[in-house]
């Protein structure tokens, strides 16, 4: 029996059975060697490998959002969306020009260059689930296990885009995956929430925007990437912040209720609650436009707290609590809330909570006299109404 002296012999020895055929077409990309395919999660599962000193290590956070970002999909059917990943072959496996498939050898790898996180979060996912058909199967638990076996299918069948460059080596991998992170930039804030039509307040703020009557007075920008336009008085990221300020009482960063589950009922009634609350500060503040300062982002924020911890002290949002409350809005001087340069000074964190202290300290001071005040004047206008009618 010769001896083998390489493993590219010890490969040639192994049966045809062995080894792992990947269906796609070879093409030039840049001068490189490609195999574009899609590929299920098993067979990814099967090939891949990663070597730290191409990769950075995993990040715990990064991780553990791309698995609650797959079980909208294991859980709830909710497409997802991935970026394909990328593989260098590292001169592994052969091409078949003739039947259009790359075999790999059941020993072979090919190394990550882009995509690692995703895949440890397929990984983590499946090692999970694993567990729990395990646990499930020792307790008996046999409508759990073919759930969990439902899932597991979903997972392993989950169609991934793929590309392998069949030809470079690891210097030339550290440079792509350094081109592929570092050169892209994110989308900003504006357009980045947006775009996610996942979550309660953004799904609310699109509604809000598109059907409450108020929003063709209060403009809302739905397209700047960044910030807002001078044309416009709001950015949509403003809207999803003052919807959780007014419904939680918190900032967007600390929503709670911000999930990706929800029904379309909860959808319906805080839009007309939304709508309302609107309508009313137009009723009650200066025409909405740039320079006044109760039209503010900080300024809007701040009142959407104050009037959620006003509404909600009966322990759920009580509209005529809101009724009473805003009608303090034409008393207040918006000029007095922030000394000298203060509004341009301050974080912005700071800025809110100023306002949000100014409002709440001057309603609980002057609402009692102010707000009845109104009332005995709206009284008397109807009643004198009434007799121009009688006479």
């Amino acid at each position: 029996m010769d001896t083998i002296s390489s493993l590219s012999e010890l490969l040639a020895e192994q049966k045809a059975s062995s080894y792992i055929e990947i269906p796609g077409v070879a093409s030039r990309t840049f001068g490189q060697t490609t195999l574009s395919t899609t590929l299920p999660m098993s067979k990814l599962f099967s090939i891949y490998e990663v070597d730290l000193e191409v990769q950075r290590a995993i990040v715990p956070q990064n991780l553990s959002k791309l698995m609650d970002y797959i079980m909208l999909y294991m859980d709830h059917q909710q497409g997802i969306y991935f970026p394909g990943i990328i593989l260098s072959a590292r001169g592994a496996g052969e091409y078949d020009e003739e039947q259009k498939v790359y075999r790999l050898q059941a020993i072979e790898k090919l190394y990550v260059v882009d995509g690692q996180h995703r895949l440890a979060a397929f990984r983590r996912l499946m090692e999970t689930l694993q567990s729990n058909m395990a646990r499930a199967k020792d307790r008996r638990e046999y409508d759990r296990m073919e759930e969990i076996s439902a899932k597991l299918s979903k997972l392993y069948t989950f169609p991934m885009s793929t590309m392998i460059y069949l030809d470079i080596n690891a210097r030339q991998e550290r440079q792509l995956f350094s081109d592929i992170n570092k050169l892209p930039r994110k989308i900003g804030g504006n357009l980045a929430v947006l775009r996610e039509q996942r979550r309660f307040y953004h799904v609310l703020a699109s509604q809000v925007a598109e059907k409450a009557p108020a929003m063709k007075q209060i403009s809302v920008d739905r397209f700047t990437e960044r910030g807002k336009g001078p044309e416009f008085l709001f950015s949509y990221h403003l809207l999803v912040e003052i919807m959780a300020g007014l419904f939680e009482g918190r900032l967007k960063s600390a929503a709670r209720n911000n999930g990706y589950y929800f029904k379309d009922e909860e959808v319906e009634e805080h839009l007309k609650l939304a709508s309302y609350y609107f309508d009313t500060l137009l009723r009650y503040l200066p025409e909405p436009e740039k320079g006044e300062l109760c039209w503010s982002e900080n300024i809007q924020i701040a009142l959407s707290l104050f009037f959620h911890e006003e509404v909600t002290k009966t322990g759920k949002f009580n509209r005529y609590a809101l009724e009473y409350a805003m009608k303090i809005l034409p008393h207040i001087d918006w000029n007095a809330i922030y000394v000298g340069d203060e509004k341009d000074r301050l974080p912005r964190r700071s800025r809110i909570m100023k306002a949000y202290q100014y409002i709440k300290d001057f309603y609980q001071e002057h609402h009692l006299f102010l707000i009845r005040e109104d009332q005995l004047l709206e009284k008397a206008n109807v009643s004198e109404i009434a007799e121009e009618d009688a006479g």
